[in-house]
C-alpha cells in the first residue's frame, strides 16, 4: 500500500478532541460505561464489527471488579448522561470495554493491538498551571482522573482504526483492536485473553504515553523491566469493646493491621532481582473509646521477575496470617489484581525503526527502555509469544510536568501524533513486506 502521510496531520485535531473528552469523564476500572459507550459510537460507522459485554470479556477472569452498589451507581450515571439502556444492560455488572475487528478478505497476517481506557480514583489538580485546568478539560468528577494517559491511548486506538477503515481495500490480513477495561491494578487483561481474542495472533503492538521524560517525537520501540505484581486486599476482623471498661475482651484489628504493615514492609528484599512492597490504605475502627474490630489494608507486592513476585506474595501472606494470630485477629485475604513479567521480541527495533525512517514526524527513535513497572499487557504478550507470534510494547515519551499516578499529570499531545504515526506506519510496513505472513502460512 502507499502511506498517506497526509492522514497523521488530517486527523490530529480529531485525536486532541477525542482525547479531551475522555479526560473530561474519566471512569475506573471495569465502570468504564460511558467511556466504552462514547469510543464505540466513534467507529459506528466503520467497517468494524464491535463485540462488547460478555461478549468480550470472560466473566469470572476479571480481578477487582467493584462492588455492586458502586456498578449500580455508574451504571445510572452513564444512563443519565445518555448511554442508551441496550448497551448499558449488554454492559450490566462492570462488563465494559470492547474488541473491534475488520477482515480485509486478503490474505495477510492476524495483527493486534491494545489500548486502555480506564482512570485512577485520584482528585485532579486545579492550578491554573495545570492544563488541562487552564484549557477547560479537567475532569468533572471529583476524586477520578486520567492520571496515566489512557485517555490518551484510547484516543489513539480511534486514530488507528480510522486508518484501516479508511485503507481496508489496500491492506491484507485481519486487524483486532482491544479496548481494554480495568488496566489500574492489573485486572482487565486477563479476562480479554481468556475469551480467545489473541489466539491466532501474529503481530501483537501495544504502547504508553510518558514513562520517559523526552521530546514527544521520540519512539522507544521496545521495553524492558516488567515488574510482576499482586494486588491484595485484606480484612483483619477482632471483636469490639469499650476501651476502659473493658479492653481485656476485645481482640484489636487495627493492631494487627499496624503489625502486618510495619512488617510488610520488613520483608527482606531477594538476591536475585528487583522487589517492591507497598501498603497503600489502611482504615480501621469505629472511635477512640472502642477497641477496634475491623481493619482494611490494600497492598501490592511487585517483583523483576514472576518468581520474586511470588517471593513477595507468600510472605506477605505469612505476614498478614502471623499478624492477625498474635492479636487473635482473623484475617481474610482476596487477590484484586495480577501482572506478570514480559518481555518484547527484539525483532521489533528493526520493524519500528525501518517502517519510521522516512517520517518527519518523529525525530528519534530508541531501540528500548525500562519501564520499572508493571502493566497487564504481559498478559496479552504472553499468549500471543507462546503460540508463535511477536509481540512488542512501545513508549512514546513526553515532558511530564508531573509523574504518573499524580494530581497534576499531563503530557504533550504531540504524543498522540507520534504514536498515531508509528502504528500506521508499522501496518503500512507490514502490508509493503512478504516476510508477514500468517503463523502456518
Amino acid at each position: 500500500m502507499k502511506y498517506d502521510t497526509t492522514f497523521t496531520e488530517d486527523i490530529t485535531p480529531y485525536l486532541i478532541k477525542k482525547r479531551r473528552m475522555l479526560h473530561a469523564y474519566p471512569e475506573v476500572g471495569f465502570t468504564e460505561y460511558v467511556t466504552t459507550w462514547r469510543l464505540m459510537d466513534a467507529l459506528k460507522d466503520t467497517a468494524f464489527t464491535l463485540t462488547y459485554g460478555t461478549d468480550a470479556l470472560e466473566t469470572k477472569d476479571r480481578y477487582g471488579v467493584p462492588e455492586d452498589h458502586i456498578l449500580a451507581e455508574a451504571e445510572q450515571s452513564a444512563k443519565n448522561i445518555g448511554v442508551p439502556e441496550a448497551v448499558l444492560n449488554k454492559m450490566a455488572g462492570g462488563h465494559t470495554g470492547f474488541v473491534a475487528q475488520l477482515e480485509t478478505g486478503q490474505p495477510g497476517p492476524h495483527v493486534a493491538l491494545r489500548f486502555d481506557i480506564d482512570a485512577l480514583p485520584i482528585h485532579e489538580s486545579n492550578s491554573q498551571d495545570h492544563d488541562p485546568t487552564k484549557l477547560g478539560f479537567a475532569s468533572e468528577r471529583p476524586g477520578v482522573m486520567h492520571a496515566c494517559g489512557h485517555d490518551g491511548h484510547a484516543a489513539i486506538g480511534l486514530g488507528v482504526a480510522k486508518f484501516i477503515d479508511r485503507y481496508k481495500d489496500q491492506l491484507k490480513g485481519r486487524y483486532t483492536l482491544l479496548f481494554q477495561p480495568a488496566e489500574e491494578g492489573g485486572r482487565g487483561a486477563k479476562a480479554m485473553v481468556s475469551k480467545g481474542w489473541l489466539d491466532d495472533v501474529d503481530l501483537f503492538l501495544s504502547g504508553h504515553i510518558g514513562i520517559v521524560d523526552t521530546d514527544a517525537r521520540t519512539v522507544v520501540a521496545t521495553t524492558t523491566k516488567f515488574l510482576a505484581s499482586t494486588k491484595l486486599d485484606v480484612t483483619f476482623k477482632g471483636h469490639s469493646a469499650h476501651a476502659g471498661l473493658e479492653p481485656n475482651a476485645g481482640q484489636n484489628a487495627l493492631l494487627a493491621a499496624a503489625t502486618a504493615a510495619l512488617h510488610l514492609h520488613g520483608i527482606p528484599r531477594h538476591k536475585d532481582g528487583a522487589t517492591r512492597i507497598n501498603v497503600g490504605t489502611l482504615m480501621a475502627g469505629s472511635g477512640r473509646n472502642a477497641v477496634a474490630d475491623t481493619a482494611h489494608m490494600s497492598l501490592e507486592t511487585r517483583g523483576e521477575t514472576s518468581e520474586l513476585d511470588d517471593y513477595m506474595y507468600n510472605e506477605a501472606i505469612r505476614i498478614i496470617q502471623s499478624s492477625g494470630d498474635i492479636h487473635g485477629v482473623a484475617a481474610r485475604t482476596q487477590l484484586m489484581g495480577k501482572a506478570i513479567t514480559g518481555r518484547c521480541d527484539e525483532e521489533w527495533q528493526d520493524i519500528i525503526t525501518l517502517a519510521v525512517q522516512d517520517e518527519p514526524r518523529i525525530t528519534n527513535v530508541l531501540k528500548s527502555a525500562e519501564i520499572g513497572a508493571s502493566e497487564d499487557v504481559t498478559v496479552m504478550m504472553e499468549r500471543v509469544q507462546e503460540n508463535g507470534g511477536t509481540a512488542t510494547f512501545l513508549l512514546f515519551p513526553s515532558p511530564l510536568p508531573a509523574g504518573h499516578h499524580h494530581p497534576a499529570f499531563n503530557f504533550d499531545e504531540q504524543a498522540l501524533k507520534t504514536a498515531v504515526t508509528t502504528f500506521t506506519r508499522v501496518i503500512a510496513y507490514i502490508n509493503n513486506n512478504e516476510g508477514f505472513n500468517r503463523i502456518g502460512d
